[in-house]
């Protein structure tokens, strides 16, 4: 009779004494909201004003902070509402739009992060041709490109998780993400053969593709003089770090999430929490400190700030 019905209500069991602490959760996980959408707003918001910044590398930047306020949207409101409520509970139709605007914001970041890698390379192994190659119809391409295709894939994997039946009702997570593909009765060899086809087209060839790009820049930089090699690499460097940061987030969701390792709930709970947080928090951090341009107006920016401060208190003093 189970085996007929598509489940109606998902149950999150990943949370640890949520009863007990689910204030602190809330109030811990309310503040980083805050801070990651104010400050991924805040290097986007010097971006656009800064005509200085209105490169394609730093629109390509701005992009990746706009997927990481997306991002942080699609999961934080709805976890803050479960710590709130006394059942945690979701649909399965929510459930799968979640997933899916997850992965599609995530895988999204790899294909911007190619965008970035040729940019570079561009920029560094062909500097006179860069005006040419890199125009601003180049660059929407890119973009259009690296959220056009990862909707369109994942709209695929909607149409066929929503043909499946369900038999099971509880996912071992705080979200909807690819376990959701543990609910089903039997598992679907087409859902899982997309799957991998997925993982490889919009993450692993990127990958490999970033890494081949830095590459030849490394290689092509090794023989010129040590100035344009350490301009070279300050570049880069960001990028690198957020390439690691994001593949570490996919070893994560592959591992832990699709194959249930086991690991006991509050490890899981931990990683989970950590990935929520770095991912989308790390991005503006390592941009607004590491690259010069963008650093230098966040400093201004800051000052400004400090200065109408002062005035403020210096004038409720008097």
């Amino acid at each position: 009779m189970d085996d007929e019905v598509n489940v109606t209500y998902i149950t999150f069991d990943g949370h640890v004494e949520v009863q007990k602490y689910r204030y602190v959760y809330f109030v811990v996980m309310f503040a980083l909201y805050i801070i990651i959408i104010c400050w991924n707003s805040t290097i986007v918001y010097l971006i656009v004003i800064h005509e200085n910044l209105h490169e394609p590398m730093y629109i390509f930047i701005a992009a990746l902070l706009i997927n990481s306020i997306l991002y942080s949207t699609t999961i934080y409101p709805k976890l803050l509402i479960d710590f709130l409520s006394e059942e945690q509970i979701t649909t399965f139709t929510p459930c799968v739009f979640q997933a899916a605007v997850y992965y599609t914001l995530t895988t999204s970041e790899f294909l911007l992060l190619s965008a970035m890698a040729y940019d570079r390379y561009v920029s560094i192994c062909k500097p006179l041709q860069y005006p040419t190659i890199m125009s601003k119809t180049t660059v929407k391409v890119f973009l259009l490109t690296a959220w056009f295709v990862p909707v369109c894939e994942f709209g695929i994997s909607v149409v066929l998780y929503m043909t499946v039946k369900n038999c099971h009702n509880s996912l071992k997570g705080l979200y909807c993400n690819t376990s959701i593909y543990k609910l089903q009765c039997v598992p679907s060899v087409a859902l899982s053969i997309y799957g991998v086809f997925v993982l490889l087209n919009i993450s692993f060839l990127p990958m490999l593709f970033i890494l081949f790009t830095y590459i030849r820049i490394l290689i092509v930089t090794y023989r010129r003089f040590k100035t344009t090699r350490t301009k070279a690499l300050q570049t880069c460097l960001p990028h690198l770090l957020v390439l690691i940061n994001l593949s570490c987030f996919v070893a994560y969701d592959v591992i832990v999430v699709r194959l249930e390792s086991d690991i006991p709930k509050l490890a899981r709970l931990i990683l989970t929490l950590q990935i929520m947080v770095y991912h989308p928090l790390l991005n503006p951090f390592i941009y607004g400190l590491k690259m010069k341009e963008i650093s230098k107006h966040l400093k201004h920016l800051l000052f400004q700030v400090e200065s109408l401060v002062l005035i403020q208190i210096l004038k409720f003093t008097k």
